[in-house]
């Protein structure tokens, strides 16, 4: 079962319980400026959220949905946590910088290789995100059943003129298959669908929220149309 609401994560997460999701995977907006550009091109950032805030704020915010987060995850739970190290005002800014002050401990960062194609000659191009893989405590069900290394190629994708950049299917199905008990995850940032896309083909149910509209529609319709395809093989 796959559930996508049209709202704001934190009011959407007040309806579940304490300990009540098995996975949480998530990529929240970056707070990259009213335009950023990739590749010579200028993008715009999503239309509902303001992902111009001040970076005080903006950490703020991210601490606050992270509790949250930590307050409906299961004890034995995980999260995986996709953001980047981004530059402002010529200065690194860490995601650590806020990840730090909730109650999560962090498991292990994964370095994720997507080539991003930011040229700017003032610095080192900077070609990778991390996934912060976040838990309330040591115990895990993970088990690292494709092999990988803690430094991950898979190529970043987007939908046609509806999400810029996002992460693949396959970097969340292979997220979803070190996790052989199957159970409920969350996406508070569903963007496209693609963590619900997932899902539904490894078999975990899901609960994805999404303030902006065009995205949320564009996601149902994503998800609809790749279940109907599905069937045509049954």
């Amino acid at each position: 079962m796959i559930e996508y609401y049209n709202e704001d994560c934190m009011e959407g997460m007040k309806r579940y319980g304490d300990n009540y999701f098995d996975l949480i995977i998530t990529s929240p907006p970056y707070n990259l400026g009213k335009q950023h550009h990739t590749g010579g091109k200028r993008f715009t950032p999503y239309n509902s959220y303001n992902d111009n805030l001040i970076e005080t704020e903006y950490q703020n915010w991210q601490t606050e949905v992270l509790k949250e987060c930590y307050r409906v995850l299961k004890d034995d739970g995980a999260m995986f946590y996709n953001h980047k190290n981004r530059i402002k005002d010529g200065v690194q800014i860490s995601p650590y910088e806020w990840i730090l002050k909730t109650p999560f401990i962090v498991k292990q960062e994964i370095v994720w290789f997507n080539g991003s194609q930011n040229f700017d000659k003032c610095r080192f191009y900077p070609m990778t995100e991390r996934i912060y893989w976040l838990q309330k405590g040591v115990k895990s069900h993970f088990q690292n059943n494709i092999n990988k290394h803690d430094i991950c190629e898979w190529q970043a994708v987007g939908t046609d003129k509806e999400h810029k950049r996002a992460f693949p299917v396959k970097l969340v199905k292979d997220l979803l298959a070190c996790f052989p008990q199957q159970g409920i995850v969350l996406d508070p940032f569903m963007g496209s669908g693609t963590t619900g896309i997932a899902c539904y083909d490894m078999g975990f149910d899901a609960v994805g929220f999404e303030l902006d509209k065009d995205y949320y529609e564009a996601s149902k319709k994503r998800l609809e149309e790749f279940m109907a395809q599905g069937r045509l093989f049954e």
